[in-house]
């Protein structure tokens, strides 16, 4: 099996509620105003051409199959505030 290394790096400008919150585990998650949490992860897509529209998969079989390649996951969160 091949090894596939992705960095996943996002610069998005937020609503002033948003906040970092760390978890149990060390990690971060935002908190929104609303009570719910949002983390950001990979999402597999599909498309039968490159060139055309792609969308998730509508098989769960078929992401967990993905998912289950994830060796590990590291996204890390930086709040910049001027």
């Amino acid at each position: 099996m091949k090894k596939l290394n992705v960095t996943i790096k996002l610069e998005m400008s937020i609503p002033e509620g948003w906040e970092l919150v760390k978890t149990s585990t060390g990690g971060q998650v935002i908190k929104l105003p609303d009570g719910q949490f949002l983390d950001i992860a990979i999402e597999p897509m599909f498309a039968s051409d490159p060139e055309e529209t792609w969308t998730s998969t509508q098989s769960d079989e078929v992401l967990n199959d993905i998912l289950d390649m994830i060796e590990s996951e590291d996204v890390t969160y930086e709040l910049i505030t001027h």
